[in-house]
This record gives structure tokens, sequence and C-alpha cells, in this order.
């Protein structure tokens, strides 16, 4: 059977490999303090799955994991990579694969510098800088690219001929987390403040895990970031 899966970006795709649990998971888990279990899932249990996020009580959901194949560019991974506690990686490596020419983002539209958000960007480049900018990515990506096919050619190590690819080059992760811990990913990477492309993966990653923990999910982004 096919695993569910979503395009994100150009090239890049979020698909659900595994998952362990389900919402009756996070229950159970509760329940074990009074030494109780139950073989179904119920409306009392929904109003304890509520009452656990929004008061915070979080242990219960950890007990419930998913693991996802992502594509996406190195510079959403170095953003997504920073969600450490109760999720872990594993990245395609560069010292044991030669990486494709045409395998970096390009993107649709090209944003302007915020002038008050440093970090952030707004509204679309002017319509006569669009070519010119597009002509000046193509052109460092390509090359970037190109000079390392030519160093692997000369024999350098891939380990160190992929220094000079650029932060555009899509790379693919294993990325396993506990349901809390994809809950808080998706509170910071779905906010406003966020940057637009991790935007869209987060997205992604909500459309596949809202079928599995349709309400541990949902109480779980009512509730405080946790």
């Amino acid at each position: 059977m096919p695993h569910p899966e979503i395009t994100v970006l150009d090239r890049g795709f979020v698909r659900l490999i595994d998952h362990m649990g389900t919402d009756l998971t996070v229950v159970n888990a509760a329940r074990v303090s009074f030494g109780k279990r139950k073989e179904s899932f119920d409306a009392k249990d929904v109003e304890l799955v509520d009452y656990l996020a929004l008061n915070e009580h979080t242990a219960p959901f950890r007990h419930a994991y998913l693991t996802f194949h992502v594509k996406a560019p190195i510079f959403v991974f170095r953003q997504w990579m920073k969600h450490r506690i109760a999720s872990d990686f594993n990245e395609i490596s560069g010292r044991y694969v030669e990486f494709r020419e045409d395998e970096f983002f390009v993107p649709a539209h090209f944003r302007q510098q915020a002038k008050i958000n440093k970090q952030g960007s707004e509204g679309e480049l002017a319509e006569g800088h669009r070519e010119a900018a597009l002509a000046a990515f193509l052109e460092a990506c390509q090359q970037s690219v190109t000079q390392y096919k030519k160093l692997i050619e000369l024999g350098v190590c891939r380990e160190q001929a992929r220094c000079v690819l650029p932060l555009g080059l899509y790379s693919e992760a294993y990325w396993t987390a506990s349901l809390q811990a994809v809950a808080h990913f998706l509170h910071l990477r779905l906010d406003g403040h966020a940057q637009w492309e991790i935007r869209q993966y987060a997205q992604a990653v909500r459309e596949l895990t809202e079928p599995l923990f349709p309400v541990g999910l949902t109480a779980l982004m009512k509730a405080p970031a946790v």
C-alpha cells in the first residue's frame, strides 16, 4: 500500500512512512496513573484529551509517534532540525552519494526584504527586477553544481566537494517525532513569522497527522505552544 504523500514547493514532498498509536493511546497513557485502561475511545476521552492539553499535562502525548520522509531544501532543514526534543532525524549523506545536477530549489516568486522584521520578507519583488533575480539565482546554483561535479571528476572526495553546493540544494531525511513534538513544530512553523517555505512543509505535516490523531492534534493546537 503506498504511503500518503504531499508535494511541497517545486521538487519536495512530505511522505508519512509510519506511525505508532492513536488518540486512544494518549488517554490510556494518562489513565494508567489510576491503573485503568480502555479499549474504545468515546466522548469522555475527548474531554480528557482537551483537559490534558489545556493544562499542559503533555507526557501522554509523547506515547504516540509519527515518521515522515521529507525532501526539502537544506535551508528548510536547518530550521526544521532545531526541533530536537522528542524527535530525531536521519538525513541523506553527501559522503555516500553524489547529488544530482538539477536538485536545487527555484522560487516561483522572489520576495522583498521586510522593512520592519529584520529576519522576514514581504511582498513580491518589483516587476522590473524579477527576471534579473531569477537569472542570477539560476546562474549561482548551476555554477555551484558544475564546480561540484568538476571537483568529483578531479578526484576530490565527496565530503569535501559538497562544500561548494548551495543552501537551496534539496536533501532528504526521515523525521520521527512524538505527537507533542509534531504539535510544537506546527505551532512555530505555521505562524506567520515563520519563513514561507517551511510553512508549506508544516501544512503538509498537519494534513498527514490530522487523520491519525484528530482529537489529540486539535487539542494540542488549541492549547498554548508546548
